[in-house]
């Protein structure tokens, strides 16, 4: 089973990808870290991305597709399939990942599009308190630190990232909407798209959305 994971910020992507991974056995494969493993690696495609990361630049939609098809034609592993986290990210990615599959002899089984309403995004992302010594993160209300503004694990200081506040949210939403409303169409047309409310606690979200993709 091939699966796109959909979802604007704050709707728990990161949650249910490991979720799907786990109940499916699907290779979790996301942009995030093919980026973060290509550069590290000083692989020609990741030496090109670090160019443009270090100068504070956006990594091309063309080299995130040839970023993504390296790792779809050489990763082994892939017997139950895989879930792409983080791509397609816009209407020609998604195309593009057609022609790459179909190269492939495959296609993609299933877009998963985690609906989340602004609400519930700002609640779960203006709450969220990050470590500045270990990163660890902690959650207002839904998973406070035992002393307010003190890490647990390790003492340190926590505070809220620039892009955890409210206004940046809402511009973050906004953006999102307008760029992946047509990558949702996209996958409408093809009869591909199911779509879970993930407004609900995580463990109905996982629970509903392993319900859909096994039953297909």
């Amino acid at each position: 089973m091939k699966v796109v994971l959909l979802g604007p910020p704050g709707a728990g992507k990161g949650t249910l990808a490991a979720a799907i991974k786990d109940g499916l056995n699907l290779l979790h494969i996301s942009t995030g870290d093919i980026l973060r493993a290509e550069m590290k690696g000083g692989t020609p495609l990741g030496l090109e991305a670090k160019r443009y990361v270090e100068s504070g630049g956006l990594v091309p939609d063309e080299l995130v597709t040839r970023l993504v098809e390296n790792k779809l034609k050489n990763c082994g592993g892939t017997t139950n399939g895989y879930l792409l986290d983080g791509f397609p990210r816009t209407v020609q990615q998604a195309e593009d990942l057609d022609k790459i599959l179909s190269t492939m002899k495959t296609q993609v089984d299933c877009a998963l599009y985690m609906e989340a309403t602004l609400p519930v995004v700002l609640q779960r992302l203006t709450g969220r308190r990050v470590c500045k010594s270990c990163g660890a993160v902690f959650h207002v209300t839904n998973m406070p630190s035992q002393k307010e503004g003190v890490c647990d694990k390790c003492g340190g200081e926590l505070y809220q990232r620039a892009d955890d506040k409210e206004e940046t949210i809402k511009n973050r939403m906004d953006v999102y909407v307008k760029s992946t409303s047509p990558i949702i169409e996209f996958y409408n047309k093809q009869n591909k798209l199911k779509k879970v409310n993930a407004d609900k606690e995580s463990q109905e979200v996982k629970e509903m959305a392993l319900r859909i993709l096994k039953n297909g």
